[in-house]
């Protein structure tokens, strides 16, 4: 492929067939809607399949389904279908079934403006779901990462037997961008599953170390297990001793902290002489760092921090950060959600300052760089 204009929701299904998407079940919702589109037509050119679902939560169930069958599966929505997925994705969970859900963030609550962009699905990714549970999440701010960034969340999914959520914005899903998806570097090769054992008879798919995840086989290669959302034992049947509920939900966390470090990534930039660092994630970090950019060439000394790995969040770099500088701006078009996750990280080091996005419009580089000049000056 050459050099095409496309738009954010279109990479993600570029990346995610690249990663071996063979299985898409959603339902239409804006601002994803143009992902199940695009499945529809292109995942049945590679042997793919694609399902449209009565709903969003049978589309998390078909989609389970589909990924214990030994597909790898993805479905995509917006926050009223993330909010009626949330069941499933504690099934999922729980189960350890490796999934990707794509969630284009646009404004609420409720069905709010379908067309509108918002951010304010943050926490409701990491603690929409009830229990104890880890989750993954990836922010993409360009097209390209779309692709790359999708490709990393299959990646992560397979590794860790686990749901991830990739987590768009409507700006960032439906901006266009001139990428050529064939001379995109480091794009993440996805090993297949197992290898599994011959013997298939005593094998216990949830008997694994206690900080590694579950290792499914596809269901009809012989193995016998059970797939559950209760508490279970290493066979997959439900328990209830205190033991091994402890030690299952410790895991369920384990293996993601064992591997945090990997999982993490960010975009800093112009934080080695800043007094000032701002911090934005999706497509208020476009606005963010046109505005960093304004700032220094008058002189500011500004600096620009994007989680790409929003959770877990990349807090320790957060809080090494704040130790050497006075002051920190977060942006976001919400009332105010990631920013807690900084006040976290920080503590009392630093003065924390929020720009609240709360219009249906996207924050603008003037309003970041009137605000971020105006606490410099205080």
């Amino acid at each position: 492929m050459s050099a095409k204009l496309i738009q954010g929701n279109e990479a993600v299904v570029y990346g995610a067939i690249k990663a071996g998407l063979k299985f898409f079940a959603g339902y239409p919702i804006t601002p994803s809607t143009e992902i199940a589109e695009m499945c529809a037509r292109e995942l049945p050119k590679v042997g793919g399949v694609f399902i449209q679902m009565e709903d969003e939560i049978s589309s998390v169930a078909a989609c389970i389904g589909a990924s214990l069958a030994g597909f790898r599966s993805m479905s995509a929505t917006s926050g009223p279908g993330f909010s009626l997925m949330q069941e499933n994705i504690g099934y999922a969970i729980m189960a350890e079934v490796p999934l990707v859900i794509v969630n284009v963030q646009r404004m609420g609550p409720s069905t709010g403006i379908a067309t509108a962009p918002s951010q304010s699905d943050y926490m409701q990714v990491r603690w929409g779901t009830h229990g104890d549970h880890p989750m993954v999440s990836f922010a993409p701010f360009s097209v390209e990462e779309c692709f790359t960034e999708v490709i990393r969340s299959i990646y992560w999914s397979e590794r860790i037997s686990s749901l991830v959520v990739l987590l768009l914005d409507e700006v960032v899903a439906h901006m266009r961008e001139g990428i050529d998806i064939d001379s995109i570097k480091n794009v993440i090769e996805i090993p297949d599953r197992g290898p599994f054992p011959n013997e298939r008879e005593n094998y216990r798919p949830y008997k694994v170390d206690k900080d590694k995840g579950a290792k499914l086989p596809p269901l009809g290669m012989g193995y016998r297990f059970n797939v559950t959302g209760l508490v279970h034992d290493e066979l997959g049947f439900p328990v209830e001793d205190p033991e091994k509920t402890k030690d299952l939900i410790k895991r369920l966390h384990n293996k993601i902290d064992a591997v945090e470090s990997e999982i993490i990534s960010y975009d800093e930039r112009y934080t080695d002489d800043a007094d000032v660092i701002i911090i934005s994630y999706g497509s208020v970090a476009r606005s963010s760092l046109r505005a960093v950019r304004e700032l220094r060439k008058n002189n500011f000394k500004v600096g620009f921090f994007r989680p790409i790995t929003v959770w877990p969040f990349p807090s320790k770099r957060v809080r090494e950060l704040s130790k050497r500088i006075k002051k920190i701006v977060v942006a976001e078009m919400s009332m105010g959600q990631m920013v807690l996750e900084v006040e976290r990280s920080v503590g009392d080091d630093c003065q924390i300052n929020l720009i609240q996005g709360i219009s249906g419009e996207l924050i603008s580089p003037d309003i970041i760089y009137k605000t971020a000049s105006e606490v410099i000056s205080r």
